[in-house]
């Protein structure tokens, strides 16, 4: 049985596939269990359950928090990600620190344009249109982000991939996300009925603890030290980690009696969900006795 529990949307994210092409595509691949993790909304959800019911697939409640962690030792501010599952969507909390959240991401968003701009005039070329900018925003179905800017930038032909875009541009021009903090994340979740898990903690190109340390041990030291008060589990399968990492974070989890889940993250074209081989018994984890 194929398992996906890292899926975003168009609909209601920063995906490619809108949430019904993302249940298509599941039924095609043959995936029977799956999440969608849609990045600080869980607007999709109702309809999610709903389609699942329609093809067939076991679902379970999901989202994406970016949370600001500050590592004591040096009081550095990284971003890292967690996923929340088998919450319920109707959690009023949950749903107005989610609303202040989208807020915030349409105010940051603008001030990144605001900021990419200067930054483009500075370069030689020229700023981006009121006009232009309406259609970046207008054209997101779902949660404004950095990656639609950077799509429009290769668009334009300003750049030739996402990864030069930030390089080049959005690194640079990036305002600070929400202060989340990790203890918030994990008493919405928890209140609403859900687990907290610890996403891709050492995904090399994402958030991750690789912004501290890429040594695995250190890594989980810090988790064990700063962290498993708050969170249920963690990511251990995911398309950007090794089978080193995979097989470091089960053996930590298994020490720690933590839940271990997995997903492909599947933002883009190729359509990569399912790729991730996740172990049949990981949707048992979830199965309330």
């Amino acid at each position: 049985m194929a398992v996906d529990l890292h899926i975003h949307t168009k609909t209601c994210s920063d995906g490619n596939l809108p949430l019904e092409e993302v249940f298509k595509q599941a039924a095609i691949r043959t995936i029977k269990f799956i999440s969608i993790t849609d990045h600080d909304s869980i607007d999709c959800q109702k309809d999610a359950i709903s389609l699942a019911n329609q093809y067939c697939i076991s679902y379970l409640t999901g989202v994406e928090l970016n949370v600001t962690f500050i590592y004591p030792p040096t009081q550095q501010k990284i971003s890292l990600d967690f996923l929340g599952y088998q919450y319920d969507i109707n959690n009023k909390e949950l749903m107005e620190k989610l609303r202040q959240l989208k807020d915030y991401r349409r105010i940051r968003g603008q001030k990144i344009l605001d900021n990419l701009n200067i930054e483009l005039k500075n370069k030689g070329h020229n700023p981006l249109s009121e006009q232009e900018l309406e259609y970046i925003q207008q054209s997101v179905d779902g949660t404004f982000g950095r990656p639609h800017i950077a799509a429009y930038l290769m668009e334009k032909g300003i750049v030739h991939n996402i990864q030069e875009a930030f390089d080049k541009y959005l690194d640079k021009c990036n305002i600070p996300k929400f202060p989340l903090s990790l203890n918030e994340a994990s008493r919405l979740i928890r209140n609403a009925g859900g687990v907290l898990i610890h996403a891709h903690p050492n995904d090399p190109h994402g958030t991750s603890l690789v912004a501290i340390t890429k040594d695995l041990e250190e890594q989980t030291r810090i988790i064990r030290t700063y962290m498993l008060e708050y969170i249920d589990g963690i990511e251990c399968w995911h398309s950007r980690h090794t089978a080193e990492t995979t097989k470091h974070y089960i053996k930590f989890c298994s020490e720690n009696s933590l839940i271990m889940t997995g997903g492909s993250d599947c933002h883009q074209r190729p359509i990569i969900m399912g790729s991730v081989d996740i172990p049949e018994w990981v949707p048992q984890q979830f199965i309330k006795t």
